[in-house]
């Protein structure tokens, strides 16, 4: 699974990542759901080693190839993985979804695993109502490659196969056989990304399984790269068709990736002729990643082997690092760039035999992968695809084609003058920086200032201090200082150092981190663990002072560029990063004092 053209100045509570790996990010979670759904019987014989390669491949069916596809989720109240297993999908839920699908011609929906709470109830939902809607199954494959514990490593392989029955009873049932047109074992299980890593070898076996046992054209989804170097044969031997990912947008988060392709256009005059190159060029790039798929089949002498891209999209809305790239008029040029081609390999026979929009809806459970939908999470029609339903369910009215973004390079403002950047102090004649808002992560209570009896003045500082009482979420807490006025950055590019004054009895290490803009306008963050001893810091109820060479921080992430500070302070412990158990209640009270960039 996988904005606007300034960058948000919403405060960052987890640090960026690859948004292509999010996806995989709850497979344990997921696994656990999955085998906790009804379905088919225990597999109780090991499937072979190996197996014999497919030599009569099944072809895809007609309505496969001619149907406007789309990736399907009806998950809308999750705030995050974790709440997943808890949400309630009721079918008039599912009901209104397929409704608004069909209603735009999305007639063909891809779901990601064969569990009752989301596919049973889907084809329920389509068969019980008449809805002219067909599917590709998905079974949701959990990763063990990486996984050291025997244990755990056989508990997600009974999961797994637990999984492969419920698919093989759902395609079997006479009820939904004629609504399932084809079966996909695992999603992103193969690229080295993945954090569900599954070796092909073993892969292989799994589809196999499935084949072995059902009648429609059976795959597995994954990135394009897995199909184009090196060629994983085990898997390849074992298919009817390849159904790959390819995500240009989210290429252009990685600079030194060689996916990354020329996406700013600086060739171009800034203005609409330049979100028009930028969008040309975005095409030209999904189809060169096609063509290396096709290269490298066509090397193994699998020529006739049908091509699906079963995911590609462009976001709607800024969800991480995709400033002057994601916006909804981005996005309807992308997807309209997307049908024409479409369009042409159906008449060419030269380009994918369908492709997948990502996503129908949008998922709030995705947190920094979502923003896809061409639909957001109420149900609203983007600007994608407001021509094609009445004005009363859009999103936003007022855009039009002209609303488009476009890179602009960030503007530098000349270096902060002065010798001292104090955000807070009531040190004598301490001047204090206007224009940043206190703000905090989830999970945590409002600090307090005060003049504090039961300690001792910060040395050097007024009688005036913040106490800092965490309430944790979960993954723990945080405190940042935001621009008031989003897209706002300072130029600190001739300071050394960030600072605060800090007397706790805190347990373990906590966190102080920054984030700037980089030269693509994307936010960069990065924190800093300290335990007692480090940078100053201590635990042991007295005030140490906290000074950490900006150098620690672009040791943390070097894109980090001190002339376009955004966030120039946060405070935080999240669990996972300082050594904590997810869950852990710390509520040992902070004071802090002193918050500065030196010289």
């Amino acid at each position: 699974m996988r904005t606007h053209s300034t960058k948000s100045s919403a405060p960052l509570t987890q640090p960026m990542f690859s948004l292509r790996r999010a996806r995989s990010g709850i497979a344990v979670l997921l696994v656990a759901m999955l085998a906790a759904c009804g379905g088919g019987g225990e597999i109780t014989v090991d499937p072979p080693a190996s197996a014999v390669a497919v030599t009569n491949p099944r072809a895809l069916p007609a309505e496969y190839l001619a149907r406007q596809a789309v990736a399907y989720g009806p998950y809308r109240t999750s705030a995050s993985g974790a709440d997943l297993a808890n949400e309630v999908i009721p079918p008039a839920n599912i009901k209104q979804d397929m409704d608004l699908l069909v209603a735009g011609n999305f007639r063909l929906i891809r779901i990601f695993d064969s569990g009752d709470k989301v596919a049973k109830q889907t084809l329920d939902v389509i068969v019980d109502n008449n809805i002219d809607m067909k599917l590709q199954l998905g079974a949701f494959m959990g990763g063990f490659k990486f996984e050291p514990n025997p244990n755990k490593v056989e508990d997600i392989k009974a999961a797994n196969l637990r999984e492969l029955d419920r698919a093989i009873a759902l395609a079997n049932d006479p009820k939904y056989r004629d609504v399932i047109l084809t079966v996909s074992v695992g999603n992103e299980n193969i690229v080295d990304f993945s954090a569900d890593r599954i070796d092909p070898a073993d892969m292989a076996v799994y589809i196999k399984y499935v084949r072995d046992r059902v009648t429609q054209p059976v795959t597995t989804d994954d990135n394009f790269q897995v199909f184009s170097n090196p060629i994983p044969k085990a898997v390849l031997d074992q298919i009817d068709f390849v159904a790959i990912h390819a995500y240009p947008v989210i290429d252009t988060e990685f600079p030194n990736s060689s996916l990354y392709w020329d996406w700013k256009q600086l060739s171009v005059p800034a203005g609409p002729a330049r979100a028009t190159a930028m969008m040309d060029a975005s095409i030209v790039e999904l189809k060169k990643q096609f063509q290396a798929t096709r290269d490298a089949l066509n090397s193994v002498g699998l020529s006739r082997m049908p091509i699906a891209i079963t995911e590609t999209g462009w976001k709607a809305r800024i969800t991480g690092n995709q400033a002057f790239r994601a916006h909804p008029v981005n996005q309807k040029m992308y997807f309209q760039r997307l049908e024409t081609w479409r369009q042409e390999s159906r008449l060419s026979g030269m380009g994918p035999v369908n492709i997948f929009y990502f996503e129908a809806f949008d998922e709030p459970w995705k947190l920094s992968d979502d923003g896809w939908g061409l639909f957001n999470k109420d149900r609203q029609a983007r600007y994608v695809i407001q021509n094609l339903y009445p004005q009363n369910i859009w999103e936003n009215a007022t855009l039009t084609d002209a609303d488009a973004v476009y890179f602009v390079p960030p503007t530098i403002n000349p270096a902060f003058a002065g010798n001292a950047f104090t955000l807070y102090s009531d040190a004598p004649g301490a001047s204090l920086i206007a224009g940043y808002n206190l703000d905090a992560f989830d999970g945590f209570t409002a600090p307090r200032n005060l003049a504090d009896t039961t300690i001792a003045a910060a040395p050097g500082d007024g009688a005036v201090s913040m106490r800092i009482t965490p309430a944790p979420a979960g993954y723990g807490w945080g405190l940042l200082y935001n621009p008031q006025t989003g897209g706002t950055t300072q130029n600190l590019s001739a300071f050394s150092a960030v600072n605060v004054w800090i007397n706790t009895f805190y347990e373990g290490r906590i966190e102080i981190g920054v984030s700037t803009l980089d030269v693509d306008g994307n936010g960069q963050e990065a924190f800093v663990q300290i335990g007692n001893g480090q940078y100053g810091y201590c635990n042991t109820g007295a005030w140490c002072r906290v000074s950490i060479p900006l150098q620690a921080f672009l040791a943390v992430n070097p894109r980090l560029d001190f002339r376009l500070v955004v966030n120039p302070f946060y405070i935080a412990d999240r669990y996972s990063f300082t050594g904590k158990t997810s869950g852990a209640d710390i509520r040992t009270p902070l004071n802090i004092d002193g918050i500065s960039w030196t010289r």
